[in-house]
């Protein structure tokens, strides 16, 4: 060990996968444990495998709206399980030249933590493990994130990582970098108190394009086709004052007015958070665009609650409704009615908000699910002025639907993580086909 203070190197993987486009895709749990890292005296440096800015990378074909835009990709062959799937598979992000440079390029770290993504992706964490090995064969490398955590097990005996943690990793984080570094700093913030946390380390990501906000971590529902409670089963709460103070901060550094809210339930106690945090933000005046890519809960839309999302400055709503006919909502989601729907879409519209900035998340590939509930439910979300957009369904391990998923599928879901994709509709006893996703498209 090195007599001066370690240095880590955090990690954000490739994407392997039939399809992928940064839609606020930030690593914000790599860099919150960066921040954190750095706040206690250990030295850091990041290597982002998804950067679209990586000065070699091309230019994109269209100019990015919001912050968004498409990732570099190279083809790559498909894995065994999907040779029947007339789709082509790729991997997102910098190509592995990119990367072997920039590693070559890196202080030689003393430890090296991995996030992971979604777990159909962890392929993608192989090849980065295997590509920082070749670079550092020394230092233990230990992997977090959704797919260690969601599947553990696979993850110790296929990622490649000497170590896999599970769970929100802010708690064990000193421990275990002292663990493998031998350098124990007193913990200057509490992993139980928001307020305390150092600020995430955006400023390692090459460009800032949209910041990646927090307001609360956890979520009081269970419903039976999320993870969101084994993820994070933590309810934690940041006081108004240091969100607005983060915002400010990071707009003032960088420039950034594209805020991505990552929040899983940011209107599930509006009196309680959401309302109080809105105010906050609407009195500092922050030339600011929000969006919601993780949904709004619906029944946390007031006449009081869209005028504020509107006046903050809220250009991207996403309601979180799965379903429209009342036998699949029983099944799958029980906080929130068709008829609250409708009143939360005339709500907002009249606060001022254009149909096109609201879309309704709405749930397909389900188990047991037929296409004209989808359809049904696509022209349901239309009729109320909103835009329908549809999510594909995933199976995750834990949850509620997991084993009516496994029953479903024409894939050994419990053995594969890669058969969980749902790109390819694991929950359909048919192959792949285009014509049944197509009718989809033809009716949005």
């Amino acid at each position: 060990m090195r007599s001066d203070t370690p240095q880590i190197l955090l990690v954000n993987p490739w994407i392997h996968d039939f399809a992928a486009y940064d839609l606020w895709a930030k690593p914000l749990g790599l860099l919150t444990l960066a921040g954190i890292l750095r706040a206690h005296g250990f030295q850091v440096a990041a290597s982002d495998c998804l950067d679209r800015f990586h000065p070699r990378a091309p230019r994109p074909p269209r100019p990015e709206r919001f912050g968004c835009g498409p990732f570099h990709k190279q083809r790559l062959p498909k894995p065994a399980p999907f040779v029947d799937v007339p789709r082509r598979f790729s991997r997102y992000g910098i190509e592995p030249e990119w990367f072997r440079e920039e590693l070559q390029q890196t202080p030689a770290p003393d430890l090296v933590l991995v996030t992971s993504g979604m777990s159909y992706w962890y392929t993608g964490v192989q090849e980065t493990i295997a590509l920082i090995r070749e670079i550092f064969p020394g230092p233990p490398v230990v992997l977090g994130g959704i797919y260690a955590t969601l599947w553990p097990e696979h993850a110790r005996r296929v990622s490649g990582a000497d170590e896999v943690a599970t769970g929100p990793g802010e708690a064990a984080l000193l421990d275990l970098a002292a663990r493998h570094t031998g350098y124990r700093p007193a913990a200057r913030f509490s992993p139980e108190a928001l307020d305390t946390y150092p600020l995430p380390a955006l400023d390692l990501l090459r460009r800032v394009t949209c910041i990646p906000l927090l307001t609360q971590r956890g979520c009081p529902y269970a419903c039976p086709y999320c993870a969101s409670q084994r993820l994070e089963p933590r309810r934690l709460r940041r006081s108004p004052s240091a969100v607005v103070e983060e915002l400010a901060h990071w707009h003032g550094r960088h420039g950034a007015i594209d805020v991505a809210l990552y929040d899983d339930a940011f209107l599930a106690d509006p009196e309680g958070h959401g309302l109080p945090v809105l105010e906050a933000i609407v009195r500092a005046g922050l030339p600011l665009r929000f969006h919601t890519p993780n949904a709004l809960h619906i029944r946390g839309i007031t006449p009081a609650t869209a005028a504020l999302l509107f006046k903050a400055g809220f250009q991207t709503l996403r309601l979180g409704l799965e379903a429209v006919e009342t036998d699949q909502r029983r099944r799958i989601d029980r906080k929130v009615t068709a008829a609250e729907f409708t009143r939360a879409a005339r709500i907002l519209l009249k606060a001022g908000f254009r149909p096109r900035q609201l879309g309704a998340y709405l749930l397909a590939g389900l188990p047991g699910q037929e296409t004209a509930e989808v359809l049904r439910s696509i022209d349901a979300v239309r009729s109320a002025g909103v835009t329908p957009i549809v999510a594909t369904y995933s199976p995750i391990p834990g949850t509620a639907l997991w084993p009516q998923a496994v029953a479903a599928s024409r894939y050994d879901l419990a053995a594969e993580p890669l058969c969980t994709n749902n790109s390819i509709f694991p929950c359909r006893r048919e192959p792949f086909s285009w014509e049944w996703t197509a009718a989809l498209r033809r009716r949005l």
